[in-house]
């Protein structure tokens, strides 16, 4: 009987055997790779290590739970500890919140606190960046800014002042003399009494604009405002042949401020207003109320402004009139942004302006 291992038989051992080294040369590559890969790992972690630590920056690693379980020599020399193995919590509470949005108070020290999720699993990274210098190097900037503006405002009220002062010297000199007959006294009089209201108030609504708070606060009706407003402000536009027209949308509603500034501001919009129109024009008062908001719009049909003019009208001291002081406009924006709203203007020549003032409306106490 013939035992002979089949020819087949042969061929499927040898294929095995070829296969055993294929794949044990496979598994020493991939073991090699995997080696190697070990290996950028450390190298990379190390660097990153090093890295974290020549940071300026404090770098805290959170897990799910809040606790810190990695931290940067920068850290602990921010927090005055390290806080591996402690809650963020502890840390957390004696970061003081400031005026500025992403910074915290430390001690006398000021930190930009940036709080970024780390992983699916909650962990959270903490950067904590010292700002103090910077904080200060801001505020003495801003405050530098401030003293050339006052500067140049002093300069600007002085040219202001210096005009119907020189007219009202001028006119009171004229009654100085003898010979000057008893029917011109009348009229120079009444023009040095006139140069003297235009310097008082230049110097009162400076003092405005300078103070720039809006003290005293009531809740009163809109519907009282404008009413105040029209009883005004409809004398004068008859004289003048003007339409004066108060929409009253939103007179039920209660508003909270203080009502003089908010009727001195009106004033200053509805003075420009009457300015702008010829014999036969309009303007209009009216009230809306939207979410919360309160809307008073100041609106014309008079000459309207360039774009240019539109740009600088808030501007202190900027004025295309020849009796005005600049700074009706500048004092009411700056009761807007008081009572914690603003101000919006919209013009176009040849059709008219609008003038918006928004006033955020609060719950009476």
């Amino acid at each position: 009987m013939d035992t002979a291992t089949p020819p087949s038989a042969g061929i499927d051992t040898a294929r095995l055997a070829e296969a055993f080294q294929i794949f044990n040369q496979a598994s020493e590559e991939l073991a090699s790779a995997y080696s190697r890969l070990e290996g950028q790992v450390a190298a990379l972690t190390e660097r990153m290590a090093l890295l974290q630590e020549a940071l300026p920056a404090g770098v805290v690693v959170l897990d799910a739970e809040g606790t810190a379980v990695e931290a940067n020599a920068a850290a602990g020399r921010v927090l005055g500890a390290n806080p591996v193995g402690s809650a963020w919590t502890e840390f957390d509470r004696q970061l003081l919140a400031t005026e500025t949005p992403g910074e915290r108070q430390l001690d006398e020290r000021r930190l930009a606190v940036t709080v970024t999720p780390l992983d699916s699993a909650g962990g959270r990274i903490v950067l904590l960046h010292d700002v103090t210098e910077t904080h200060r190097l801001r505020a003495q900037a801003e405050r530098h800014e401030r003293l050339a503006a006052m500067g140049e405002m002093a300069a600007q009220l002085a040219h202001q002042l210096r005009t119907p002062l020189a007219a009202a010297l001028l006119y009171a000199g004229n009654l100085e003399n003898p010979e000057l007959p008893e029917a011109s006294r009348i009229p120079i009089a009444q023009k040095t009494v006139g140069r003297l209201k235009h310097l008082e108030r230049l110097i009162q609504d400076t003092l405005m604009f300078a103070r720039g708070e809006v003290l005293g606060r009531e809740t009163f009706p809109v519907a009282d405002l404008l009413a105040e407003i029209g009883h005004t402000f409809e004398p004068l536009a008859r004289s003048r042949n003007v339409e004066f027209c108060i929409a009253s949308g939103a007179a039920d509603t209660l508003l909270t401020g203080n009502r003089k500034a908010l009727t001195g501001a009106l004033t200053n919009l509805i003075e420009n207003a009457f300015q702008a129109v010829e014999a036969g024009g309009r303007v209009t008062l009216a009230s809306e109320q939207s979410d919360r908001q309160l809307a008073l719009v100041v609106r014309d049909d008079g000459r309207g402004m360039a774009a240019s003019v539109v740009e600088r009208l808030f501007e202190p001291f900027f004025t295309t009139r020849s009796e005005g002081t600049g700074l009706g406009l500048a004092i009411a924006r700056g009761v807007a942004r008081a009572h914690g709203g603003a101000i919006e203007v919209r013009s176009e020549l040849g059709v008219g302006t609008e003038f918006v003032i928004l006033l955020p409306l609060v719950e009476s106490p």
